[in-house]
């Protein structure tokens, strides 16, 4: 895994809920910020860092952080991960094909979703809708860039639970963003209003796991870990 920035929490929840055995290197950029300039300056330093877990002998490459490839729209991302693909002999995914491809894996196409800036709202709602996914709210719960992690998990609840109570019609909510600390409000949000959550750190683990052809359900993360769908 390829971290935007140095902060802990998304790499080893990711290494936890996966199956003992898998091998995990993971490498970090140091964006701060988190501002348009900043997202799309990165992308240099995630080719070097890919080329560096190729040669380290990676079946399976992520580079994290949605907005640096979001903002190279939706065609334009496959077209980054095929040419990554080409160059490496790895596979390849980033966090919006990663997030695209849960929705698809669970039917879903209509959704509501929480963001940490509006600039990030503006990059998520606009790939999206690329990717053929509705967005029919994506309200930030704003923060410092490097505070996400900090933010109270039952914060977040009560944010996304106004949204959906607001967009009833939403088939899933989306939590996106590694940093936010929500593994603990999953079930309990899958719960209260019966739709799946798609999350980035579980859904990189979903990911993971299909690419590398195992199959070890996990339950208490949401319906995606727990089902393991689109396998």
């Amino acid at each position: 895994m390829i971290m935007p920035t140095m902060r802990p929490g998304a790499p080893e929840e990711v290494i936890r809920l996966l199956p003992d055995g898998l091998g995990v290197i993971t490498l970090y950029l140091d964006i701060e910020r988190g501002d348009e300039r900043e997202f799309h300056d990165s992308l240099p330093h995630y080719d070097v860092d890919a080329a560096r877990l190729a040669r380290a002998g990676c079946d399976v490459i992520h580079p994290a952080g949605a907005p640096p490839f979001m903002l190279l729209g939706y065609e334009g991302e496959k077209k980054q991960i095929a040419d990554w693909e080409a160059r490496h002999g790895a596979q390849f995914f980033t966090a919006g094909s990663n997030h695209v491809d849960a929705f698809k894996a669970l039917g879903v196409n209509r959704i509501v979703g929480a963001s940490y800036s509006a600039i990030q709202n503006r990059i998520v709602t606009d790939y999206m809708g690329q990717a053929g996914v509705e967005v029919l709210a994506m309200e930030p719960l704003e923060a410092p860039f490097k505070s996400v992690g900090q933010i109270a998990p039952t914060a977040l609840y009560r944010h996304i639970r106004r949204l959906f109570l607001n967009h009833p019609e939403a088939e899933a909510i989306y939590i996106q963003g590694s940093g936010w600390r929500t593994l603990n409000i999953i079930e309990t949000l899958e719960q209260d209003f019966g739709v799946p959550v798609v999350h980035a750190v579980a859904s990189k683990a979903w990911e993971i796991q299909k690419r590398l052809k195992v199959r070890e359900p996990r339950r208490g993360v949401g319906r995606l870990l727990a089902q393991l769908p689109g396998y």
